[in-house]
């Protein structure tokens, strides 16, 4: 449960604000078909909540779906924006590894790339299998 919290979370916050709306719904729909002088009846609710629940989706939801996971991804792809620290970082890395690695700095370098599927300066996702020394010093 703990590892999941924020999904939990998330869900109970989508549940409750999913029930409110649509309960705070039909009472604001009774109150319009009282002003009317007609009986409330679930169908036209049924639809003009669906409307307005869709509508919220479409404005809000997507949207911010749209800029969270759309930017997530390029910058998971690698986007010249996204990728200017990491060369940087890894140009600076390996320097430091051939300063301090003699003879074995390019097979080191070498077993990081490998293990972490690096290519071209760019890691590709779930490349390492966990633990363990890379340089072979147990």
């Amino acid at each position: 449960m703990k590892r999941y919290a924020y999904a939990w979370l998330t869900g109970l916050f989508f549940f409750v604000s999913i029930v409110g709306h649509w309960v705070f719904g039909w009472f604001a729909f009774v109150d319009e078909q009282q002003a009317l002088h007609q009986a409330p009846s679930l169908t036209p609710y049924l639809v003009e909540m669906g409307r307005d629940t869709f509508e919220n989706w479409q404005s809000e939801f997507l949207q911010l779906i749209w800029q969270v996971v759309g930017l997530a991804y390029f910058l998971y792809v690698g986007s010249p924006s996204s990728k200017e620290n990491d060369d940087r970082t890894e140009a600076k890395l390996d320097a430091l590894i051939r300063l301090q690695g003699g003879d074995k700095a390019e097979d080191i370098i070498a077993e990081i790339d490998r293990r972490y599927l690096r290519t071209g300066g760019h890691s590709k996702p779930h490349g390492h299998a966990g633990g363990g020394v890379v340089s072979g010093h147990e």
